[in-house]
């Protein structure tokens, strides 16, 4: 290729650019590849043609190529770092692909593996709970990680509902929570306020004092990643190098998957001169979060002072990596000068590739350090001479997570363990095998569960074990049906008082998600026990001839609709159940000063219930079946009964005969009736019980009769003892017959 490509050819670079939006890789790098016919002007400069190539062919996979004129374009125009963008996504793409990592969501970005004890851990720092909020969406983090992010977002990060992290939403403390994990876990809760100690610190400046506070953090917390992790940010602060790189291994050896750990490990690695390796750290960090700018950044800067030369005479003005670089010139010159070799591609590949079992055993000390990086086949062979590295060359200060747990531990039994196997540092019911350090002890390391009492996960309301938790903004925790039936009768919390208002208005209880899990981890006999109950209770609720609940009100008819305006708390709970159940049903009686309610009622059905934001609401219901009671009763403020439905007689022949015409003329005349009301009067018939039914074919056909009686029944001024009868009667006949004598009373005083 000359110093000066033709004008067809730079137009072809061009086309090939274009090609790089398209989802087919292959394509790009095929438009990159092969000349264009004819002759067109030139309409790129030369060297962004070379570049636009150059990353055409990085995304169709030929990086030999691709790094040549990467290389090219560095002699004949000074590239700039975000111009090597597309290359640094190419190449941590092809990691993904190549190690099988899942997609990661970004912005902050952890990939972490599953373990027993990620259970305690905020999702938004990956580090142990320390003072939790759970927020009304039910997901739980760190306060002091809220109280920074709620500036920028007022979503969860975890469901991204909109408005759990309002501006003016109260950031209180689960109580419950907090006093568990202080009491299971005093180590981590005391090492993770030294954390936020240390932060302030280093916020203020004060490295020493902060370094302090995380090395008793990690005295205590020993398998935390995020210690050492932030502790290898303030070693390299202070210039400590070789124990930032030693912190950051450990982070990623505690977790392999986790972004942050492999971006401290790359920095740490640019700081004690080891640029391969860093470069493959930013890039693995990059595959497993995408959106870490600072990954892609340090990445494009690796690989810009690869491709760069470097002047004698401007120094000063290089980037910083490319002064850190200063000092590997042989390095860099090798490295440049293999791309020009037919194994360039396979070079670098192998140099970028990240090896998933490497990372799971990589050691904490190296048995030989590199001294000499003037080969870039050399550098390769000592980092993959690592893999066979003795499992016993481990550093001992960073042991095993202590509170890793056995897949195959059988479940908690309510028995408590020997005094030997017992430690306040974790809370299990059984002794994980093989849970004692290298050295035969396990204090402070391999530490047992303790035994968990149930009663810590009891609702403060039933006593009983936590069902269905919801936590209020307050901060205190509740079974769900218990906070809502103390909604029904005051919108406070009911141990601090703190006024719930907001909290009815929403109507949106979420369960606490971590609590939830908790209780299924730890107490899965109880729970088993309490969900029972709870489904018992249920089945009660649903049954529909005995204890059905009763709404002592007004007359109510099949098939006429009623709607009810519900502001008392015992109605409020009984609604309420209906919609649980899934019944959606319940029964409506007058009120009989002796028994309560009267004999004789109707099923109704919601169809739909409207809400208030003080708790009412309006609830739109319509009259199903009729009963006769056979027992009354009470349950949880609201009255029951125990029910047998009534349906009406059929008759045939003559009999059946004789009640088609009576059925016929007293349709007519209850129709003439309503005709012969007032406007204003009709329209407010019409507006509350719609029009008047269609005379049906077949009076039998339902069990409770034609539905324009009950329309009629409803409409006509009676009083509700004189409408009782109604519905007791079994005889379609008696029930036309008695009908036709109140129109013809209200014919006869209508015309008076």
């Amino acid at each position: 290729m000359g110093s000066h490509p033709p004008r067809q050819l730079l137009l072809h670079f061009a086309a090939a650019a274009g090609a790089l939006q398209a989802p087919n890789s292959e394509r790009a790098a095929e438009l990159g590849g092969s000349p264009l016919q004819g002759d067109a002007p030139s309409l790129l400069p030369e060297w962004q043609a070379l570049l636009k190539r150059a990353d055409a062919l990085a995304y169709g996979g030929r990086l030999h190529e691709a790094f040549q004129l990467y290389q090219l374009v560095s002699r004949r125009q000074q590239l700039r770092a975000e111009q090597l963008e597309k290359l640094v996504e190419c190449l941590a793409q092809g990691i993904r692909l190549r190690e099988q990592l899942p997609v990661c969501w970004s912005g902050g970005g952890s990939l972490l593996p599953p373990r027993d004890w990620d259970i305690f851990s905020c999702r938004k720092c990956q580090g142990f709970l320390f003072e939790p909020v759970s927020l009304p969406c039910g997901h739980t983090f760190c306060k002091k990680c809220l109280e920074r992010d709620r500036a920028t977002e007022s979503h969860c990060a975890l469901c991204k509902e909109e408005g759990s992290l309002a501006a003016g939403q109260p950031l209180r403390v689960n109580v419950i929570l907090s006093n568990l994990l202080a009491k299971w876990f005093p180590g981590q809760v005391k090492a993770s306020q030294l954390r936020h100690e240390g932060n302030l610190l280093y916020k203020e400046k004060k490295l020493q004092a902060a370094l302090q506070k995380y090395n008793e953090a990690v005295s205590l917390a020993p398998n935390d990643h995020l210690l050492y992790s932030n502790r290898s940010q303030i070693n390299s602060t202070l210039k400590s190098y070789e124990d930032a790189l030693h912190d950051a291994e450990t982070a990623c050896r505690l977790q392999p998957y986790w972004s942050k750990g492999h971006l401290r490990k790359g920095q740490a690695l640019a700081n004690v001169g080891k640029i391969e390796e860093s470069l493959r750290e930013f890039l693995f960090c990059l595959a497993l979060d995408f959106g870490n700018r600072t990954a892609k950044s340090e990445a494009q800067k690796l690989l810009l002072s690869l491709f760069s030369p470097i002047p004698g005479n401007a120094q000063e003005h290089l980037p910083d990596i490319l002064q850190l670089l200063s000092h590997h010139s042989r390095l860099k010159g090798n490295l440049l000068n293999s791309v020009g070799s037919a194994d360039t591609s396979h070079n670098l590949q192998r140099l970028l590739k990240v090896n998933v079992e490497q990372k799971k055993s990589f050691p904490a000390q190296e048995e030989q350090k590199m001294s000499d990086c003037g080969s870039l086949r050399k550098s390769i062979q000592m980092i993959e001479s690592k893999k066979g590295c003795s499992e016993d060359n481990k550093h001992a200060s960073a042991p095993e997570s202590a509170l890793l747990i056995s897949e195959k531990c059988s479940l908690l039994k309510r028995k408590h363990c020997s005094e030997e196997m017992r430690s306040p540092e974790v809370p299990c019911k059984l002794m994980k095998k093989g849970a004692i350090d290298a050295k035969g002890s396990s204090a402070g390391r391999r530490v047992p569960f303790e035994f968990v009492d149930p009663s810590d996960l009891d609702c403060s309301l039933c006593m009983r074990l936590f069902y269905e938790p919801v936590t209020t903004p307050c901060g205190h925790t509740f079974c769900l049906k218990c906070l809502e039936r103390c909604l029904d009768h005051n919108a406070k919390c009911p141990l601090c008082k703190e006024g719930l208002s907001e909290c009815l208005a929403l109507r949106k209880y979420c369960k606490t998600v971590l609590m939830e899990e908790l209780i299924a981890k730890y107490l899965p006999e109880e729970l088993t026990e309490r969900r029972k109950i709870y489904e018992e209770e249920i089945a009660e609720l649903s049954n529909l001839n005995k204890n059905v609940p009763i709404f002592v009100c007004t007359m109510a008819y099949p098939t006429v609709p009623c709607p009810l305006h519900i502001f008392e708390p015992c109605y409020r709970l009984m609604i309420r159940r209906c919609m649980e159940t899934g019944t959606k049903q319940f029964g409506m009686c007058i009120g009989d000063p002796v028994k309560g309610f009267a004999d004789y009622g109707c099923i109704l059905e919601i169809r739909n219930v409207e809400f208030f934001a003080d708790g009412r609401s309006v609830v739109d219901s319509i009259g199903k079946r009729r009963f006769k009671v056979v027992e009354h009763s009470q349950r949880d403020g609201y009255n029951t009964a125990d029910i047998e439905y009534i349906e009406d007689q059929k008759v045939q022949g003559e009999n059946y005969a004789e009640l088609l015409v009576l059925h016929d003329s007293v349709y007519d005349q209850a129709y003439m009736w309503f005709n012969s009301l007032k406007q204003p009067l009709k329209s407010r018939i019409l507006s509350h019980f719609g029009p008047m039914p269609a005379k049906d074919p077949d009076p039998q056909a339902s069990p409770n009769g034609p539905a324009w009686c009950w329309w009629v029944l409803a409409v006509l001024p009676l009083e509700s003892r004189a409408q009782l009868p109604f519905l007791a009667m079994k005889s379609l006949k008696d029930r036309l017959n008695g009908i036709r004598r109140v129109l013809m009373f209200m014919s006869r005083t209508k015309s008076r």
